[in-house]
């Protein structure tokens, strides 16, 4: 079922259309294939094809574009759903979003006209490359990939390392230095396709969890890259790409709080179902404590995200502290309502055969990828003491 752009902007008719078809994806699709996605740590282009004949993978993108020009509050509404099953899944979403967000934000009219259609509609897939083995928080003072300019063309030399969806983009929004006496004035932003000459897929990484997220090394090898791919004038990379993670951030953070959502549903129903001394252990007091405080943080992540969510789409000053405070709480929330519900299962939460175990190794991602905790806590703090209090920088891409 495609959805049709709204002809006159998103209404909440249009978001509860687009919810309840990821609801029915979701579970007659996307959930029965979570545990086999994972097992095999493969990306499951099955479901990439369900989720862009849906639509669902351009829900973020301007309708002028080939988008279906959905709020951003519909768009992690979307990618939540989609992590309450299968965060790799939900990846999938969130990751088409930050590969083309530079070039939402920083693009030509025909740069966005030449990539953005392809990527809403899922012929290429987007991917964006940041980090470095030495630049990860300190993405502007370790970066060492170079671009340098001859003629039309730059020619970028270097590595990047977790690339999400790198190993199997088509796109990749690749930042380098092009003045290194200008620091992170010196640094610039660029649309680089796989078939450029001089691009390779270096090592995938073995993963804790997301198996079905491809993280991968990226090198260039004097990969020529035609000058007009550069997105904004040379020198404003950087700042492209703080604005990017103040958008990307909150993806994360629904990615974390669909897998928080998604423990806390299966943790309560099996509380209903397991007998213990006579009864349902849900009736036992320490389980429903626990029970009642993982639904608090559920519910107090639900609120930060959809209020960052309404910020984005309002491009309210005060994007970058409430992204980080979504991202934040999010983030924590996942990990610890996932641990909670291993516990709750008892040997059987240990156990792959229950999905639990395989959430609450999806969930220590989301501390650490687009800006750790660590990162949102410096974010958080400058907005009250000051700059001087830390930077904006990303751990992992």
């Amino acid at each position: 079922m495609a959805i049709a752009p709204p002809p006159s902007g998103p209404s909440a008719e249009d978001e509860a259309m687009i919810l309840e078809v990821v609801r029915d994806l979701v579970r007659e699709r996307v959930a029965p294939r979570a545990a086999d996605i994972d097992d095999k740590g493969e990306f499951a282009r099955d479901i990439y094809k369900l989720f862009a004949e849906n639509d669902l993978l351009g829900v973020p993108f301007p309708a002028e574009y080939g988008g279906v020009g959905g709020s951003f509050l519909t768009y992690v509404k979307v990618v939540e759903e989609v992590s309450k099953a299968c965060a790799s899944s939900g990846l999938m979403i969130a990751v088409q979003e930050l590969g083309a967000l530079a070039i939402i934000i920083a693009g030509s009219d025909e740069q966005k006209r030449r990539y953005l259609p392809k990527i809403s509609s899922g012929e290429y897939i987007a991917a964006y490359a940041l980090s470095e083995a030495g630049s990860g928080s300190d993405a502007a003072g370790s970066m060492r990939t170079r671009a340098e300019k001859k003629g039309d063309t730059y020619v970028l030399n270097g590595n990047k390392v977790w690339i999400t969806q790198g190993s199997v983009a088509d796109v990749i929004t690749v930042f380098a230095v092009t003045d290194p006496d200008k620091g992170p004035n010196g640094i610039s932003a660029f649309v680089v396709e796989k078939t450029f000459p001089g691009f390779k897929v270096g090592k995938l990484e073995k993963k804790m969890g997301i198996r079905g997220s491809p993280t991968c090394e990226l090198i260039f090898e004097n990969c020529e890259v035609p000058a007009a791919n550069m997105l904004g004038p040379e020198g404003t990379g950087f700042k492209t790409a703080m604005k990017v993670l103040d958008k990307s951030r909150p993806g994360i953070a629904a990615q974390a709080l669909g897998i928080a959502q998604g423990a806390l549903d299966y943790a309560a129903n099996y509380a209903r179902e397991r007998m213990a001394f006579g009864k349902p252990i849900g009736q036992q007091q320490g389980i429903q404590f626990m029970l009642a405080d993982m639904r608090v943080e559920v519910e107090a992540s639900r609120l930060l995200l959809y209020e960052a969510a309404r910020k984005c789409d309002e491009s309210s000053p005060d994007l970058t502290l409430w992204a980080a405070l979504a991202k934040l709480k999010a983030g924590d929330t996942a990990m610890k309502v996932t641990t909670d519900a291993v516990q709750i299962l008892g040997g059987f939460g240990y156990s792959t055969e229950y999905p639990v175990e395989r959430m609450m190794r999806d969930a220590k991602i989301t501390q650490i990828y687009e800006g750790t905790q660590q990162i949102q806590r410096l974010v958080i703090a400058r907005s009250l003491v000051g700059k001087g209090a830390g930077s904006n920088g990303s751990a992992k891409n």
